[in-house]
């Protein structure tokens, strides 16, 4: 039986590296998705941070507020004027900054001791200027602040008497911890290229097999039919561990293209971190081979199983984002869950913390499970074809 099954295991692996759909899913999806997706975030984050570098505002009706004018030059700003279609443009994303804009009895307001209304105006479409505002209205307060003080300064009133505590902030979170707010997508995106890596080729060993007829030969071979479904699953999900390692050693060299330094500095993930998550999605991979297989059995055309697979792969892409969205902490019966129990333990990996022994078994033991079930279930099938 194992030499049968390994006959078969190499005969399915060279037929589905042969494939140009597995070959393009796995250059695309594995190999390319570290570095373009670090290229993405690097360049989305270098744009907010030269925006705030360059140190610029927008403003409408400037003349009116001296006081204000003067405020923004000390803190060396430089203002640009808005222009005429300023709502229109920041609608239509073309204008990358928000504008501020000041009524024309600014100044007079503000001597008669009034709050004169400075209006900032953005777009909740428009991301480029939606991470200003908060820049912006920071810098607003500011000059709120300083003429609070000058005006308790003139009446003889110490400004700290309007300060009844001191608030501290302290952060009791590690490096490690701080560093997986912005790689926590990481296991959801090499979760999905398992996933989708191991889709056409368990589809096309199965489901377009029958559809091509030539299962039916197959299927006339003295092997035992157990032999037949182990040699194909190992091709399925060699196919998918190949892309599990293939995804997260991506990571590595894709962490040179950071063009930002502080995104740079917070994203933590070396070769530990890699190996970390190979050694996580290598039994998944598994039992995701084996239940796709299981799912395409009963199909006798390769669109049909795709149609029946969506299930399957929604649900996956679903699942990890119970843990990206879940704001109270793990929960125990996340780790009794394929799929969210890879992105819990990844999430871990990356927080620096440990993963007991316990925690590792029971996910392996979980994805075992799930490909003896899957295999078992492809073998009967087939078995009942070949009786038929």
């Amino acid at each position: 039986m194992i030499a049968d099954a390994w006959t078969v295991f190499r005969k399915e692996l060279v037929d589905a590296l042969r494939d140009r759909r597995t070959l393009v899913m796995v250059l695309v999806s594995a190999v390319a998705m570290g570095p373009v997706l670090l290229l993405a975030l690097s360049a989305l984050v270098s744009g907010i941070e030269k925006r705030a570098e360059a140190r610029e505002v927008t403003v409408l009706g400037i003349e009116h507020a001296p006081t204000l004018h003067n405020y923004l030059l000390r803190q060396t700003y430089t203002l640009k004027p808005a222009p005429a279609d300023h709502e229109q443009q920041l609608r239509d994303s073309r204008l990358a900054d928000p504008v501020v804009v000041f009524g024309a009895d600014f100044e007079a307001q503000l001597a008669r001791g009034e709050q004169p209304v400075v209006e900032v105006v953005g777009s909740s479409g428009n991301q480029r200027a939606q991470s200003s505002m908060r820049r912006i209205v920071q810098l607003l307060e500011g000059y709120n602040r300083e003429q609070a003080t000058l005006r308790l300064a003139v009446g003889g009133v110490s400004p700290a008497a309007l300060t009844a505590l001191q608030v501290q902030e302290r952060d009791v979170g590690n490096p490690a911890t701080r560093a997986a707010q912005l790689t926590a997508i990481v296991p959801y995106f090499v979760l999905m290229a398992v996933l989708y890596g191991a889709l056409n080729a368990a589809l096309d060993t199965t489901a377009g097999e029958r559809e091509r007829g030539s299962l039916e030969p197959l299927l006339m071979n003295p092997a035992a039919r157990t032999a037949l479904v182990l040699g194909k699953w190992g091709a399925v999900a060699s196919v998918g561990m190949l892309i599990a390692i293939l995804s997260c050693l991506s990571f590595l060299p894709g962490q040179w293209l950071l063009q930002s330094e502080t995104l740079a500095a917070l994203f933590r993930f070396g070769v530990p971190e890699a190996l970390s998550f190979i050694a996580l999605l290598l039994p998944l991979a598994g039992a995701l081979a084996a239940l796709l297989m299981a799912i395409a059995i009963r199909c006798r055309s390769f669109k049909e199983a795709q149609a029946n697979a969506t299930g399957v792969v929604l649900l996956v892409s679903l699942l990890p984002l119970l843990s990206l969205l879940n704001q109270e902490g793990e929960k125990a019966w996340h780790l009794w869950v394929p799929a969210l129990a890879q992105v819990t333990l990844m999430g871990r990996v990356l927080r620096g913390e440990s993963i007991s022994g316990g925690d590792l078994f029971l996910t392996l033991a979980l994805c075992v499970a799930v490909a003896a079930l899957g295999v078992a279930y492809v073998a009967r099938t087939l078995r009942r074809a070949a009786v038929r």
